[in-house]
């Protein structure tokens, strides 16, 4: 399997990823913003970091980067597209998720690992998934999800509600909520559910020794369901 991995000025999440994707099978390559064509694959991953700095709005910018054009058709042909954290953020304002990434609710920059409840796997990113929480790790100061109450009822009643912020037993409240953020939302997909936009990074949960391997299980089983 092919994965592209597009990397904006200010991308700092971007050869963590190239290693995760590597590591469990994926021949990845790795775009320039600036390039007009994406080579064929199976997946485009937009990866975390601060691109062009963060000016404007998280992720406003690097929507109008020369590449989107190609990540949009990709996506509209029914092709893989993954944005974590930064990626995320990219994908709302390009309109092709819904909602919008705010300010962390405490205006402070969050770095830990949390626990995250798999909300439907009924998708080639979660299917055959055996497990039902994931700890991975977070690191922003905008991820804190918002949208409209028509949005947010469009995605329950699609399932598209991807993950939600939970505690190590699956309970979704309150406490759980490291941001604010709506519904403890924490990553969502698009009505075709090809397109999944998620805050935590399963890039940095790739080794037992050195952080944990939830997100091992994450990518083998999407190449798993990709092949």
């Amino acid at each position: 399997m092919k994965s592209s991995v597009i990397i904006f000025p200010g991308s700092n999440c971007d050869r963590d990823m190239d290693v995760a994707l590597k590591k469990f099978g994926f021949e990845n390559q790795m775009i320039w913003h600036n390039d007009a064509k994406i080579p064929k694959c199976d997946l485009i991953v937009l990866p975390g970091g601060f691109s062009y700095g963060d000016y404007l709005r998280c992720g406003s910018i690097a929507g109008k980067s020369k590449i989107i054009k190609s990540v949009i058709e990709f996506a509209k042909k029914g092709g893989l597209v993954l944005g974590i954290c930064n990626g995320f953020q990219i994908l709302t304002e390009t309109g092709l998720l819904p909602g919008v990434l705010q300010q962390n609710k405490n205006i402070e920059f969050i770095c830990k690992n949390v626990f995250v409840k798999i909300n439907d796997k009924n998708n080639k990113y979660f299917k055959n998934i055996d497990k039902d929480i994931l700890e991975l790790h977070i690191a922003h100061n905008e991820g804190n999800y918002f949208c409209s109450k028509d949005e947010l009822k469009m995605m329950n009643d699609n399932n598209l509600i991807a993950v939600s912020y939970c505690n190590n037993n699956g309970e979704i409240n309150e406490r759980s909520n490291p941001n604010g953020a709506i519904k403890n939302i924490a990553g969502i997909f698009n009505k075709e559910k090809n397109i999944l936009g998620m805050m935590p990074h399963p890039e940095r949960m790739i080794d037992k020794y050195l952080s944990g391997e939830d997100g091992s299980i994450f990518f083998k089983n999407l190449l798993n369901n990709l092949k």
